[in-house]
């Protein structure tokens, strides 16, 4: 049975960013089930993968504000670009936000693989125990046993099933009596109540909308989909719904009382700067006609007031494997500031597989990568 000074157990973004930053005199040994390593890097922002954004702050993530800003605060959105352009990573920056691969996520994978080139690989492994014992740590997987001094686990969440992603972690965590939250899907669709069912008429058009979900007001676009409401705007959303209502202005940007007082005989389906298939279908739900402006009558004007303050209840999600994140993971008060587990010394839980999760727009890579970052640093520090 060989013997690592260290195990990482995931070849994901955390993983791997971990690594990149360890001491190369250490002798460090990945599992994951896949055949391949960052395999939720390659397909995410449409295979080019949103790295971060110019704007990150502990505000942009669901968890313990002060755990998070700390770890950001390590290794920032700053850091993290001036890190890939000294490894001669081109970045893109869209929408004056977001920073993206320039051609494809597999350069920053390259990247990534280059800086843990020393590492050994154990891959298409599935991990089955991680078992504390006199030696260190024993894990077990489907095909062998390792032994280890410290262990990492970077294995995520579980969304994107597909890609091999588990609940590995808290299944750790649980066996080794450390406390956490299940995994619920996250930056999701949601889906819609019999009642709502007039929005799978409009599958496939987009507005831009204005969501309030508990404290927070969410703006952006919504896309009507075959299960229910997707887009940006309805993904951030997913983060802080839980159940009951949410309420959707449909018209954010614009007053309805004085878009009617300047629609005069023109048809309402005209006159509302919206797609007239989502005008014909809102006004249906809503059983009224779609008639000239003139001959509205008060009443009518009131009930289309609902255009900005649209009430009603999801029925879900769209699920595992149509998120992009995990909401859930080992509690942030069972780890110290550099994520080792505080009543196990030696054991560190990292990215998302602990009880933090970001907004849509790089928010849950860069946590990925800092998290990782200040783990690694804070073990080669002390080996000094």
């Amino acid at each position: 049975m060989n013997r690592y000074d260290i195990i990482i157990i995931g070849a994901g973004a955390s993983g791997l960013m971990c690594a990149s930053f360890l001491r190369r005199s250490l002798n460090v040994l990945f599992i994951d089930a896949n055949p391949k390593i960052a395999q939720k890097i390659k397909i995410s922002g449409g295979g080019k993968c949103n790295i971060t954004n110019l704007h990150v702050n502990s505000k942009n993530y669901v968890g313990d504000e002060k755990f998070i800003s700390q770890t950001l605060k390590e290794f920032d959105n700053k850091a993290l670009v001036a890190y890939l352009q000294k490894q001669n990573l081109p970045l893109v920056l869209r929408k004056k936000q977001f920073y993206f691969c320039k051609n494809s996520s597999q350069e920053i994978i390259d990247i990534l693989k280059k800086n843990t080139s020393w590492c050994k690989f154990a891959l298409s492994h599935k991990v089955k125990t991680v078992i504390k014992n006199e030696n260190g740590f024993l894990i077990q997987t489907d095909k062998a046993k390792f032994q280890s001094d410290k262990v990492i686990v970077a294995s995520g969440g579980a969304s994107f099933p597909s890609l091999g992603a588990s609940d590995i972690a808290l299944k750790i965590a649980s066996d080794l009596d450390i406390s956490y939250t299940s995994f619920k899907p996250a930056l999701v669709g949601l889906t819609v109540q019999k009642e709502q069912f007039w929005m799978k008429n409009l599958s496939g058009i987009s507005i831009d909308v204005a969501i309030k979900v508990e404290d927070k007001t969410i703006k952006g676009s919504l896309l009507f989909a075959h299960k229910g409401i997707s887009g940006p705007s309805v993904l951030n959303s997913s983060l802080y719904w839980k159940k009951g209502l949410i309420e959707v202005d449909f018209l954010p940007y614009e007053n309805l009382f004085s878009l009617l007082k300047k629609g005069g005989k023109k048809q309402l389906s005209s006159v509302l700067p919206l797609p007239k298939r989502f005008v014909k279908e809102f006004l249906a739900h809503l059983h009224l006609e779609d008639k000239s402006v003139s001959k509205l009558t008060q009443e009518e004007k009131e009930t289309l007031t609902l255009i900005h303050r649209y009430r009603f209840a999801p029925a879900g999600n769209f699920g595992f494997s149509k998120a992009e994140v995990s909401l859930g993971g080992v509690d942030i008060k069972e780890l110290q500031d550099d994520f080792e587990v505080r009543k196990i010394p030696s054991l560190y839980f990292i990215g998302e597989a602990v009880d933090v999760v970001g907004e849509l727009g790089g928010y849950n890579f860069q946590w990925a990568f800092s998290s990782g970052v200040k783990c690694a640093r804070s073990i080669s520090q002390n080996l000094k």
